[in-house]
Order: C-alpha cells, then sequence, then structure tokens
C-alpha cells in the first residue's frame, strides 16, 4: 500500500472513484481514504507521519530548544484577574510544569479561603485529550454544570456537581455541545443535543437533575442550515433559545422563574434578517441588520410587544462604522464598534448626559471588552494588546474615568523589552483597485533590502477578523530576523461588513487574490523576496493556503497549512459530514450548478496541476470535526503525485486530537516549535 523509507515518501495507492454532479465527472483517486477504521488509512496516515519525522530529525533538537525558549517566555504559575458573579470572586489558575487549567472561587471578598471548582489536572489523568468547557453555576451557588470532551471532537458530556460535597450527581448527558443553563429554580438545566451524525447542534432539551423521567425535547430545529443554542439573558431574567445560520437568527423566550412554561418566539425568522437581544429595564435592546442596516443598527422594543414594527432605533446605522456588540449596564450601555479597521469602545450613560470614547493611540492593536458579568456597576473590564505590546486587563471606572491596570502579561525569559519592536499598518492593491490593509511587526533596524524571512498569515472567512495581536511565540521568529504580517483581507469583517459580502459565496476568489496581491507589495516594498517568502493559514485559512499555491506558487518558498479545508466541492455536495449544511450560506450549495462551477474553479483539490510547488508542512487531526482528517490527507497524497519539484512536502496528523490540536497548554507549543523549526530550516537558521 505504501513503500516508505527515511528517504522515500509514502505513495498512496490509487483507486479512482468517478463523482458526478451536473453532468460533471471528477474523478478522486483517494476516495478510499474517507474510512477512518480502515487498517489501510491508519497505516498511510502513520507512514507520513513516519515520514516526516525522519526528514525532521535533524531539526529535533532545535525544535526542542524552540519549544524551551517558548515555554520559558510562560508564567507557569500564572492566574486569570478574577472577576464576580452573584456574590462570588471566580478564578482560573496554572500551576507550575502542570498542563491545565484549575478553576477557584471565593465568597465575597479575595481574602476569604479558596473553594476547588475542578482541577482539570487530575480529571485529565489517563486522558490523551481532555477539555472542559461550559461552567455553569446554579442561581443558589450550591451546584455547577460542565462539559467534558475526551477525544477532541467537540462531542461534550454534561455533569454536575455538588460544590458542597464535591460529589458527582449520577445525571450524565452525552453528545452535547457541553455548555447549559439553570432555571431559577436551581433544578432545571437546559440544555443543547448534536446529531451525533453531522454534529450540528439541533435539540434544546429540559432536564431535571435527578429525575428518572426521560429529557424532555421542548426545541428541535428543523433546518439543516440552522444550530441552536441555549443561554441566559444578562438580567437573568430570561432563558434564551438562539437559532441562528450564516444570514438569519431566530431567538425564543422564556421567564426564568417558569421553567416548565413554554418558551416564545421573539421574531419570527425573515431570511437575510439578523439581530441578537440584550434585556434591560422592560426593553429588548437589539443589534440588527434590519431596513439594508449592513454594518448593524441598535433598537430596542417593549418585552412586551415585540412586533418588528414596534422596533425604535436607538444607535442608527453607518455606513462606515461596524457595529460588533454591546455590554448592558445598570446605568450605561457600552458599544463595541470598528471604524476604519479599528476597535473602539464607546460609553454612553442611559439618562444621555455622557457618550464618549475611550482614548487608543496608534494602528495594530485590538481592544475588546471581556468579563462584564456584573449589571449593576460602574466598572468596566476590557482588555488591550498590541502587535509590539503584551495582553493587559484593565477596569475602567465609567463615572471618574479611573483606569486600573488589573494585569499585564509577563513576558519571561529577561530579553523581551517592547521598545526593541516596531509595528505598522501598510495597504497593498488588489486586482480590482481595493486596498487592503495589513499589520506588520519585527524587530527595529531591520533593513528593507529584499532578504528578510517573512511569514504571511490570514484567515479571510466567516467574517471573522483576525485583529493584531501580541503573541509570546512569535517572538521566536521575529528574534531571528523574521517580519511578521497579518493580511486583512476580504471575506473577514475588518472594514466592516461589506468586506466580509465581498469575500464570500461568488466573491470568494477575492479572497485569495487579495492574499496574493498583499505577498506582490510585500515583495515589491522589499520587506522580503520571493525566496524568503512564506504563508500561513488554518482551516478555511488552510483552504486560502491551497488556492494560492494553485494561483501562484512562485511567491512562496515555503508553506504551512493547518487542519486545512482543500476538497470544498466533495464536501459541500455530503451533507452528512459536521458543518456542512449550514455553511452553505458562506460558500454556496454545489446542488446548484452556478455555485458548483464557481466552487470547482478555486476547491485547492481539484486545481492541483504537474507544477512545481513551494515547501510546504501540512497539519491534521485524526478526530477532527470539523476539517475532516482525510481532505490534508488525499490533498498531500495528489501533491505528491502530480508535484513536479523536489521541494519538501510533509504531512503531520495528530492520532489524538480534533481540529484544535493537542490539548495541554505545553502540547500545543510542541506543535508551534515543529512547525516553526520547519519555517526556519528552510531559511538555514538551526539554533
Amino acid at each position: 500500500m505504501t513503500k516508505n523509507t527515511s528517504v522515500n515518501p509514502p505513495i498512496a495507492k490509487k483507486i479512482p472513484h468517478e463523482l458526478e454532479k451536473h453532468g460533471d465527472v471528477r474523478v478522486d483517486n483517494y476516495f478510499w481514504m474517507k474510512d477512518r477504521e480502515h487498517p489501510e488509512v491508519i497505516d498511510y496516515l502513520n507512514a507520513e507521519n513516519n515520514y516526516c519525522d525522519s526528514q525532521m530529525a535533524h531539526t529535533k533538537a532545535f525544535q526542542n530548544d524552540l519549544f524551551e525558549e517558548m515555554k520559558a517566555r510562560i508564567k507557569e504559575d500564572d492566574a486569570s484577574v478574577p472577576y464576580k458573579y452573584n456574590g462570588y470572586w471566580y478564578i482560573t489558575r496554572f500551576e507550575k510544569g502542570k498542563d491545565y487549567p484549575i478553576y477557584t472561587r471565593k465568597k465575597e471578598s479575595l481574602d476569604n479561603p479558596e473553594e476547588l471548582l475542578f482541577d482539570c489536572n487530575k480529571m485529565a489523568e489517563g486522558q490523551s485529550y481532555f477539555k472542559l468547557v461550559g461552567i455553569s453555576i446554579s442561581p443558589d451557588n450550591k451546584k455547577v454544570s460542565y462539559g467534558i470532551d475526551t477525544t477532541g471532537r467537540r462531542q461534550y458530556t454534561i455533569q454536575v456537581k455538588d460544590l458542597k460535597t464535591h460529589n458527582v450527581y449520577t445525571d450524565s448527558i452525552e453528545n452535547t455541545t457541553g455548555s447549559s443553563t439553570w432555571a431559577n429554580d436551581n433544578e432545571t438545566l437546559f440544555y443543547t443535543q448534536k446529531d451525533p451524525v453531522t454534529l450540528r447542534a439541533y435539540q434544546i432539551f429540559r432536564h431535571k437533575l435527578g429525575s428518572t423521567a426521560e429529557d424532555e425535547l421542548i426545541f428541535q430545529e428543523g433546518d439543516e442550515t440552522f444550530g441552536t443554542a441555549i443561554y441566559k439573558s444578562k438580567s437573568r431574567k430570561y432563558i434564551i433559545i438562539a437559532c441562528y445560520s450564516t444570514l438569519t437568527n431566530e431567538y425564543h423566550i422564556l421567564n426564568a422563574d417558569n421553567p416548565d412554561g413554554k418558551f416564545e418566539v421573539f421574531q419570527p425568522r425573515v431570511r437575510g434578517l439578523e439581530y441578537s437581544i440584550s434585556h434591560y429595564d422592560g426593553h429588548f435592546y437589539i443589534l440588527t441588520n434590519k431596513d439594508k442596516a449592513t454594518n448593524f443598527k441598535l433598537m430596542k422594543c417593549s418585552e412586551t410587544d415585540r412586533a418588528l414594527d414596534k422596533w425604535e432605533e436607538v444607535i442608527p446605522h453607518r455606513g462606515e462604522v461596524l457595529l460588533e456588540s454591546i455590554d448592558i449596564f445598570k446605568n450605561y450601555l457600552v458599544i463595541s464598534e470598528r471604524d476604519n479597521g479599528l476597535n473602539k469602545i464607546r460609553i454612553k450613560r442611559w439618562d444621555d448626559t455622557e457618550d464618549y470614547y475611550l482614548p487608543f493611540d496608534n494602528e495594530t492593536y485590538t481592544a475588546y471588552t471581556t468579563t462584564n458579568v456584573e449589571f449593576d456597576t460602574e466598572t468596566l473590564r476590557y482588555a488591550y494588546n498590541a502587535l509590539t505590546t503584551p495582553a493587559s486587563v484593565l477596569e475602567f471606572n465609567m463615572k471618574t474615568k479611573a483606569k486600573t491596570v488589573l494585569k499585564e502579561q509577563e513576558v519571561l525569559g529577561g530579553k523581551f523589552n517592547k521598545d526593541n519592536y516596531t509595528s505598522e499598518r501598510i495597504w497593498a492593491t488588489a486586482e480590482d483597485g481595493t486596498k487592503i490593509p495589513m499589520s506588520v511587526v519585527y524587530k527595529k533596524g531591520l533593513k528593507k533590502d529584499g532578504s528578510n524571512p517573512l511569514l504571511q498569515y490570514a484567515y479571510g472567512s466567516y467574517g471573522s477578523t483576525v485583529d493584531p495581536y501580541f503573541s509570546t511565540i512569535r517572538l521566536s521568529l521575529l528574534d531571528r530576523g523574521f517580519v511578521y504580517v497579518i493580511a486583512h483581507i476580504r471575506g473577514g469583517e475588518y472594514l466592516g461588513r461589506q468586506w466580509y459580502e465581498d469575500g464570500k459565496l461568488l466573491k470568494k476568489k477575492n479572497t485569495f487574490s487579495d492574499f496574493v496581491a498583499c505577498s506582490i507589495h510585500l515583495i515589491k516594498e522589499r520587506y522580503t523576496s520571493s525566496k524568503h517568502l512564506y504563508a500561513m493559514g488554518g482551516s478555511a485559512g488552510g483552504l486560502l493556503m491551497g488556492a494560492v499555491i494553485n494561483m501562484a506558487p512562485e511567491l512562496y518558498n515555503g508553506i504551512i497549512s493547518a487542519v486545512p479545508f482543500v476538497d470544498v466541492v466533495t464536501t459541500m455536495l455530503d451533507d452528512s459530514i459536521p458543518l456542512t449544511t449550514g455553511e452553505y450560506d458562506e460558500w454556496g450549495n454545489p446542488n446548484d450548478k452556478l455555485y458548483y462551477e464557481y466552487m470547482k474553479s478555486y476547491s485547492p483539490y481539484d486545481n492541483i496541476e504537474a507544477k512545481d510547488y513551494p515547501n510546504m508542512l501540512v497539519t491534521a487531526g485524526l478526530h477532527d470535526s470539523q476539517v475532516q482528517y482525510w481532505e490534508p490527507a488525499k490533498w498531500v497524497a495528489k501533491l505528491r503525485e502530480l508535484k513536479t519539484d523536489t521541494n519538501k512536502l510533509y504531512l503531520k496528523t495528530n492520532m489524538e486530537a480534533g481540529h484544535g490540536g493537542a490539548s495541554g497548554r505545553f502540547e500545543s507549543l510542541k506543535e508551534d516549535a515543529e512547525e516553526y523549526a520547519f519555517l526556519l530550516d528552510l531559511e538555514g537558521i538551526s539554533s
């Protein structure tokens, strides 16, 4: 099935499989790899892992040095900034040498003794993967519900613990999203179940603690393009069911004091109408795109009369400013906006006596509101970091305007000084004349003479914006002379909602050509040259990598493509695969010939040709629920078959993890160290 020595790469066998749609026949020689139980599939993945390890064996010591270097910058005995909720201070901390968090709380005062909620290090013993999510404390503070995943497939089992005795109830609810919501009776728990095959979150159940009766199904989402979730309003008055798709929302509400009651529809779904709701003082505040408000506006309605024609405008739509989210307090409304790509935080009193913005002073920062669970408070928590500035959590008094830094990320090791680095925002020109922003960081004193190695990163899908952020790991590249660039290409929302609209469906190719335009600009401005340019992306960003190396392979010396979504047409035609149906509004439905042909024209797997490709490291997760392992595996097999160069091509599959890679905080650093060693080795840097 494969031949494998330390020199020869594994050659996957070919079994032609015909895929026909709209009269078009595609032949997939590696379709057989979809059978995750088949010994030959596992043999092939192991053979690729062995080949990658043998070819990178000379970097093993360097990988270990990089790992230790990255680990040495991290404060191992670290703790989160405590936040107060319902009379308790909650803290997450890490202990030296341990991989997983410890969750604790203290009653009323931080001087009081610590109560242990969870020690994930003990819980993870004997597991190759472990993740705890969805911690939800009952209103009387006596119980906690939580979800556990031990495969990396994001199928969580919900359990409940008594916080006085620390006994875990026998109630165990499988195949959920992991999160759950308490009614105000402290006995009723609402949760979301997943479809066991597609993993779509589609059913909401009501569970009575300790009851032997079967859980009651209270809502089922019948539209396969929608998912569903359940949560409690910040005012704690309502339990809310959210139904969501790429383009449309619908909410159902129930008074949390009446857990056995019937949910009411807030506003029935209208295709293309997006909205989200927050409750405050007899009203719901609604962030919505109603009436073609592309960048969203804020409206409100009475909690008793929610008809669409009764919604009143609070903050109007602005063509140049994206309204991203709101935080509601007793006396203040906090609005998170994005203007010309930059985060803005606006603070407004309900009585209209004040309305102002927090000041920020550069173009390569990220600022966002964080844990603000208390309603009756004058303090706002927010986070700030920049490409050259470690993350800090700040508390801002909205009345006095006094600012306190609660915590600043420590970069250990004694070598880091933020004044040694510089950042800038630059703009490339796309094929259609659109200006594409990039955030750039490098070590001071760097000469723009074309000789610098440069890593260009982007994502570019789902309206997800990669803001310029600080990374201690990235210092291992910057300190060795690399330039690091985040390309804010279309498909994200960096320049507003239209930026996203112009990079999806039948405009998806803008995402790829934008990235290439950024690469060309970086070479032209002599930040780097094609001999030293590298690109990286993961998941939908891995699709981006696959598309750009088909379009312009000559621009790049190396590519890292992490858990890449590369077999677009076949995956989008298979509605049994997790996420597929919910993605139609993002990529298009290939059952429609127009979308099929457009998708096929850029699908990385379908467009591999006999030509030279850059050096490549491709990663996968055997239990990945978002991008199935066979996409990168098939892609690498076909690239091996057709490429005409002698460049490196490695596939590394984590046989014990899913989409996010390894679960421990230091295990994932080993994956980072391997990726960096791959890049640095291509530059001839070995220490």
